[in-house]
């Protein structure tokens, strides 16, 4: 064993503590790759001092539960790393994540991937000037700050793959930074703090695939050279920053572009018309200013998959061409002038996602959508849609959001949403229902699985560049030109849904974990269907503003999920189920303004947070935070003594002057009985 050179145990379920000794006496060691697996405990570098020959070290882990120490006293490896990856660890426990200094001993790296390990620290401009030869360098998901300072008399001519996402690094980008780094095929600078103008250097990046800026405080316009001459750009990403002026430069021609992100930035004017010269299959352009009518050659790009248009300021009716864009899987035309219907030729077979909430959408249900088979969320909010839900929503059978909320349809809640099995979210608020709520909604999966929570994800996509090395003819390694790139994982998905008395919004994860219910704000009769209760995974129930009755169901103690619970301002009458206090999960709790009675519930888990405004409106309800059933008591027996007293005071009163009314009439009598006895 002492002449192993390759030891690869990479995407295994191996779990455990890496043992020190074995690294420390296989001197022969070349190649070394622990990748993929859930070791724990902890591993000390300074075991590989005795590795001379070490070219390749990887240790990408998964679960944050490695704990690397990079610096030991004495240590001064002697070997020339090609390759140090080291991501998903936690460096140096008792002492900040610093990059391991002994990297400044190597002048040969052509990877280094050290990716959301807590670094901190300015960034580490030394990797390259010391690695001219230098390929992949990834930093993300880390705690660099400062700013680049790379110098413009040397060309990173090696350098492909360039990630320090999601950092603090700061300042300007050089204005020569695409000079010096012209052969990058992956550049991604998001979720940082840089400022100023993008360079029009990066006009000098041929080669350039991805480009992602997005998250920053980029200012300006986007620079012509960048959209004229980067001609394999595949990907762009310039999402929430400060950047304006026309949507693209005239002179576009991006006729690879596949995704175009400029989402949330103060772009004015028309849509461009330039985009018709891309590939484009995702384009994003909402949260702007952009105006003008939706064009009619937006059919023509055939390969369109995705369009988001929401919250600008564009008008007037969809045009005739937008049927001919048969491969829509997610459309956001929210929060816009346009409408005020949807062209009936319109092809949503394929559509997923589909978001027209503030679109002046008028009339009945939109009927086009007995076709959309494989919708997953609707979202007509806030439109002046009216009339009944017609009985063939239940056939829409992937249907996993339903938000209706703002309109003025009327009706019983239909039996045929009890068909959708695979429902998350369903907002019926703030419309006219009236009618009892049928119990079969307990048939709703609402968090229990159906469709699957890849729904939420729209596609994804990832590329391959370059080819794998043989080294030195005896195994193959990763790196030192093979580049596996995970370009774009779409999860553009967002839903809108009101829980804890405000407005959330819901992506990625955090979507498919929530569920929840809001049939407030109609009116709504009867008792409350105690299935309800049989919901265990609801997050959020608000069934307040209608006109229920009866007590609240003992079986909600089985929500053992739920977050908010909202039951105000209905005729709820009984005592609260004391069981909801094993709630554990309940931060949001209103049962105010009923005719509920009896004793609040104990104070005790939850409901010891819960004030006054949880509760009041209840007359006949006692306990904290309201008043306590005792005073209650006394001030009742107050009142009765009171009520008593009064009543003998009202008495005697009475008998009093009964009395001197009798004693003056008979004085009265007698006097006229004198007087007519004188006379006569």
């Amino acid at each position: 064993m002492t002449s192993l050179r390759v030891l690869d145990v990479q995407n295994n379920t191996f779990g455990g503590v890496i043992p020190s000794s074995l690294l420390y006496n296989l001197k022969s060691l070349e190649y070394i790759d622990f990748s993929g697996n859930a070791f724990e405990g902890s591993l000390s570098l300074a075991s590989l001092a005795n590795n001379s020959n070490l070219e390749v070290f990887r240790l990408i882990h998964y679960n944050n539960r490695l704990v690397v120490n990079t610096e030991e006293p004495n240590w001064l490896p002697s070997f020339q790393l090609k390759a140090f990856s080291l991501s998903n660890c936690v460096l140096n426990k008792d002492a900040n994540g610093v990059i391991p200094s002994f990297l400044k001993k190597q002048h040969h790296l052509r990877v280094v991937q050290l990716n959301h390990n807590g670094l901190i620290g300015n960034f580490p401009n030394w990797l390259l000037d010391n690695n001219l030869d230098l390929r992949q360098l990834e930093l993300k998901g880390n705690n660099l700050s400062g700013s680049f300072y790379l110098t413009s008399n040397v060309n990173f001519v090696n350098l492909l793959i360039f990630d320090v996402s999601a950092n603090i690094i700061e300042g300007e980008l050089p204005s020569h930074f695409g000079y010096i780094l012209p052969n990058l095929f992956y550049l991604n600078l998001s979720n940082n703090n840089l400022k100023g103008g993008i360079p029009s250097s990066m006009g000098s990046m041929h080669r350039l695939f991805t480009l992602d800026l997005s998250n920053n405080g980029f200012t300006g316009e986007i620079p012509e050279a960048l959209t004229k001459d980067c001609e394999s750009l595949s990907t762009l990403k310039l999402s929430s920053n400060n950047l304006q002026g026309q949507m693209l430069p005239r002179n576009f021609n991006l006729t690879y572009l596949e995704f175009l992100y400029l989402d949330n930035n103060y772009f004015t004017g028309e849509i461009s018309p330039g985009i018709l010269k891309s590939s484009l299959q995702v384009l994003d352009v909402s949260n702007n200013c952009l105006s003008g009518t939706l064009p009619n050659w937006i059919g023509d790009i055939k390969n369109l998959e995705v369009l988001m248009l929401s919250s600008n300021l564009l008008e007037g009716p969809l045009p005739l061409s937008f049927c001919n864009l048969h491969h829509l899987v997610l459309l956001d035309l929210s929060s816009n002038n346009l409408g005020p219907n949807i062209p009936p030729c319109a092809n949503v077979t394929s559509m997923k996602f589909l978001h027209l909430a503030n679109y002046t959408l008028v009339g009945n249900f939109p009927h086009l959508l007995s076709r959309a088979s494989s919708i997953v969320t609707l979202d007509l909010r806030h439109n002046a849609l009216s009339g009944e839900i017609p009985s063939w929503i239940g056939s829409l059978r992937n249907l996993k959001a339903l938000l209706l909320q703002g309109n003025g349809f009327e009706g019983s809640i239909p039996l045929g949403l009890c068909s959708l099995k695979n429902m998350n979210i369903l907002d019926l608020s703030n419309n006219n229902f009236c009618g009892q709520i049928p119990s079969c909604l307990k048939d709703l999966t609402f968090g229990k699985g159906g469709v699957s929570m890849d729904t939420y994800s729209t596609m994804e996509s990832t590329k391959w560049f370059g080819s794998l090395d043989n080294y030195k003819g005896r195994f193959t390694i990763f790196d030192f030109s093979e580049l596996f790139i995970d370009v774009q994982k779409f999860e553009l998905e967002e839903v809108k849904f009101m829980t804890k008395s405000r407005l959330e919004s819901y992506k990625r994860t955090v979507l498919k974990l929530m569920s929840g219910i809001d049939l407030s704000q109609n009116n709504l009769a009867g008792f409350i269907p105690p299935e309800v209760g049989l919901l265990s995974e609801l997050r959020a129930l608000n069934l307040s503003h209608n006109h229920l009755i009866g007590p609240i169901p003992e079986m909600f103690s089985n929500l053992k999920d739920v977050e908010s619970l909202d039951l105000s301002y209905n005729s709820l009458t009984g005592p609260i189920p004391p069981q909801l206090t094993e709630l554990y999960s309940l931060s949001n709790f209103r049962v105010a303004h009923n005719n509920l009675s009896g004793r609040t519930p104990n104070q005790k888990n939850q409901f010891a947070t819960f004030d006054k405004a949880s509760y009041e409106g209840n007359p006949l309800l006692c306990g904290a935070p309201l008043t306590s059933c005792d005073d209650s008591n006394k001030e009742q027996g107050t009142r009765t003594s009171l009520n008593h007293t009064m009543v003998d005071d009202y008495w005697r009163e009475a008998f009093l002057w009964s009395f001197v009314g009798s004693y003056v009439v008979a004085f009265l009598g007698v006097v006229l009985f004198l007087y007519l006895n004188s006379y006569y």
